[in-house]
């Protein structure tokens, strides 16, 4: 089964000099449990699919479907409900709430969702042991290093067991050796929970631990790995 399929997908934006198009035909099948890492020059539409398929942005035309339904027919209240329940996100910078706890932070989506049950703390308590951050449950962010609240991002990502997790620079602000162990975590914890996973990065050692790659240029993606098995 496919949890992303986008047919003839396309991205534009109106600007003083006319339509500027990122995105243009853009046509591409990801199944349900891949790991997907997303290449490409800076400016070549990466942050833009993937806000597309976060539900965040509507495509200016084609079709996208997520597990076989396309969210953007849903209305407001429906696609923030979809959103929330089918899909995590981790970026670059780790967005956590200062004023809250490691645990608390975890537990957002949660709380997003209405309100939080015993069996969700005992899953959040469960993710921070597998990240090494069971001894941090009570701690605020600004007691961490980087590699820590991203390590807590990434629990946070996961909370919901979403059907699709989307990474835009996971590792972006960390040193070399921490942004390895939180590749690591990243793949191991899609991987226990059968999500599929898309993520975008600039790092060349990030994206070779991904099964499968994809390179976006002049708005299109070539398949990295197709290409080498063509050749």
């Amino acid at each position: 089964m496919a949890s992303v399929e986008l047919i003839g997908l396309t991205k534009a934006y109106p600007t003083p000099e006319g339509v500027l198009t990122i995105l243009r035909d853009l046509t591409l099948t990801i199944k349900a449990g891949e790991a997907v890492a997303v290449t490409g020059p800076s400016g070549c539409g990466k942050s833009t699919l993937l806000s597309m398929l976060g539900v965040l942005e509507e495509p200016s035309g084609g079709s996208l479907r997520l597990f076989g339904e396309d969210p953007y027919r849903l209305d407001e209240t429906a696609r923030a409900f979809f959103r929330n329940a089918r899909i995590g996100f981790v970026f670059q910078d780790h967005h956590l709430l200062p004023q809250c706890t490691v645990e608390e932070n975890v537990l957002i989506p949660k709380l997003a969702a209405g309100r939080v049950v015993e069996q969700d703390v005992v899953r959040a308590r469960g993710l921070l042991e597998q990240v090494g951050l069971s001894s941090r449950l009570m701690h605020r962010p600004g007691r961490l290093s980087g590699g820590e609240r991203q390590r807590v991002a990434l629990c946070r990502a996961v909370i919901n067991s979403p059907d699709l997790l989307l990474a835009d620079e996971p590792t972006g602000n960390l040193d070399p050796a921490t942004a390895d162990e939180v590749g690591d975590l990243l793949l191991r914890l899609v991987a226990d929970g059968g999500t599929t996973l898309v993520c975008v990065t600039h790092s060349e050692s990030l994206a070779d631990r991904f099964p499968r790659r994809l390179r976006l240029r002049d708005g299109g993606v070539v398949d990295s790995h197709a290409a080498v098995e063509d050749a």
